[in-house]
């Protein structure tokens, strides 16, 4: 059976780029912007607080994990609010212990102690394919979350053989971990959420299966065993999407995917992902991309990272 959310993490083709053990004790105070690099961190012991650029802040908590495969800016700071002019006032207090990066006042136990990762992307269609995702996953007392980060941060510290190749499986567990801890009404929009909606998540697998199919509507309604109407709501309240817009992205996310490998023809794509001819694939693919198949292929060819 075609499963959906390993599909995209592995067309996403996550790589380590930074990992490290991080801390904060008193004032202290982390502000970053990132410009779209997935983040991730578990918080080992103590206590934080983590505010998201047009987010709700979160109060995180020890084995609290937290996943953003886009992160557009982020606020990470002690409990007390009361220290807040303090840690302004002192932002770069920042020393570097023997084993980890300590925020705020150096002497003395921390208030929290975290493993903090960013990763990229290597997949051209990165931007696309985190649509999907949910924006944030937030996971409390998951430990093999934890566990999983561990092995990503030991392995991106040794030198061992082949450690590209095992740090990229890492991230590939780590991201399929983390995304389906997450279920449920009160889970953010995404593919994982639409994933645990067993009616959606038979309609997900059947364009995911047979994405060259003239899907429409109402079929797709059918696969769910629901009303064209009922479906239709369903479907954009727990994906944040239309159908049919899913549909589009998962079939250009193929193509592009095909075209970057030079393995088969523009015909050939067109006729995979479900268009009748290669002069309305490319009329679709222009609109979507920005470019020609033909020409996405001479130049799409490295890979961009997130």
């Amino acid at each position: 059976m075609t499963d959906p959310l390993a599909e995209i993490v592995a067309l996403l083709q996550p790589r380590a780029s930074l990992s490290k053990i991080a801390s904060g004790a008193g004032a202290w105070r982390v502000r970053r912007q990132d410009d779209g690099r997935p983040f991730y961190c578990v918080v080992l012991e103590g206590a934080c607080r983590l505010d998201i650029d047009a987010r709700a802040p979160l109060i995180l908590q020890a084995n609290d994990f937290v996943l953003v495969p886009s992160m557009h800016g982020f606020t990470m700071s002690g409990l007390d609010p009361s220290n807040a002019a303090d840690a302004d006032a002192d932002a770069s207090a920042i020393t570097f212990l023997p084993d980890e990066v300590r925020h705020g006042n150096p002497d003395g136990p921390p208030d929290v102690r975290l493993l903090v990762g960013y990763c990229a992307f290597g997949s051209p269609d990165a931007s696309l394919l985190v649509s999907l995702l949910p924006q944030l996953v937030h996971v409390r007392g998951e430990r093999r979350l934890t566990s999983v980060v561990q092995l990503v941060v030991d392995e991106s510290r040794g030198q061992r053989p082949a450690r590209d190749v095992v740090l990229a499986r890492l991230l590939e567990v780590l991201f399929i971990e983390a995304l389906r801890n997450v279920a449920g009404d009160a889970a953010p929009p995404g593919l994982a959420r639409g994933l645990s909606d067993a009616r959606l998540a038979a309609a997900i697998r059947s364009m995911h299966e047979r994405p060259a199919h003239d899907w429409t509507v109402v079929e797709l309604a059918k696969e769910a065993a629901l009303s064209r109407s009922a479906f239709f709501e369903r479907f954009n309240r727990m994906m944040g999407v239309a159908p049919m817009t899913y549909l589009l992205a998962w079939r250009m996310a193929i193509a592009k995917d095909l075209l970057r490998r030079n393995r088969c023809t523009v015909s050939e794509v067109a006729e995979r992902v479900g268009y009748r001819s290669a002069s309305a694939f490319s009329v679709a693919f222009g609109r979507h991309v920005g470019l020609p198949p033909a020409r996405y292929a001479r130049e799409g060819t490295v890979p961009t990272l997130l």
